[in-house]
C-alpha cells in the first residue's frame, strides 16, 4: 500500500526488505548494510532514480559509501531481478524497483519517467523469428515524448 506521495507503508517496506534479504541469500550474496541501503533508497523513491540520485540519498546515512559501490549494487539488483534498468536514449540509466508488469514513458524535455499501465502492451507477441533465435525473458514498452506538464508550458 502506498501513501499519497507514492511511498510504501512501513509494513510493506519491511516485507520488501525481508524478501530482498532472502533473495540475496538464495543468490549467495552477503546482506551488507550498503546493499540494504541502496535497495531501500530505490524502493522508497517515488521517481525512477539514476545511480547518482540513489548515491546522494544513500550518502545521507552512509557518508563514506562510494559512487562505484552504489552503481555496482544497482547493477547487481538488476542481475538478480530485484530491480529493472530503464534504458533510454542519451541519458544515464535509471532504475525501478517496481517489479509488477508495467511500461515507461520518458519526457524528452524534463527527463521525468512515468509508469504506464496498459494491458495490451503486456500481451505484445514476440515475432516467431525472434523466438526461434533468442530466449525472451521480459517484454517492455518504452515510450518517449513530451509529458503533460511540459506540454502545458
Amino acid at each position: 500500500m502506498s501513501d499519497s506521495n507514492g511511498r510504501e507503508s512501513r509494513g510493506k517496506l519491511t516485507e520488501r526488505m525481508d524478501a530482498f534479504r532472502a533473495m540475496c541469500r538464495r543468490e549467495g550474496l552477503k546482506v551488507t548494510p550498503q546493499r540494504l541501503a541502496v535497495y531501500k533508497a530505490l524502493v522508497e523513491s517515488t521517481e525512477h532514480p539514476s545511480a547518482e540520485a540513489v548515491f546522494r540519498q544513500v550518502r545521507k546515512n552512509i557518508p563514506d559509501i562510494s559512487f562505484d559501490t552504489v552503481n555496482r549494487t544497482l547493477l547487481m539488483l538488476s542481475n538478480i531481478d530485484a530491480a529493472f534498468v530503464i534504458e533510454g536514449t542519451g541519458s544515464p540509466k535509471r532504475f525501478d524497483a517496481n517489479l509488477k508488469t508495467h511500461h515507461h514513458f520518458k519526457c524528452i524535455k524534463c527527463k521525468r519517467i512515468i509508469d504506464v499501465w496498459h494491458e495490451p502492451f503486456d500481451k505484445i507477441q514476440v515475432p516467431r523469428s525472434i523466438e526461434e533465435k533468442f530466449t525472451v525473458s521480459r517484454k517492455t514498452v518504452y515510450l518517449e515524448g513530451i509529458c503533460d506538464k511540459c506540454r502545458g508550458k
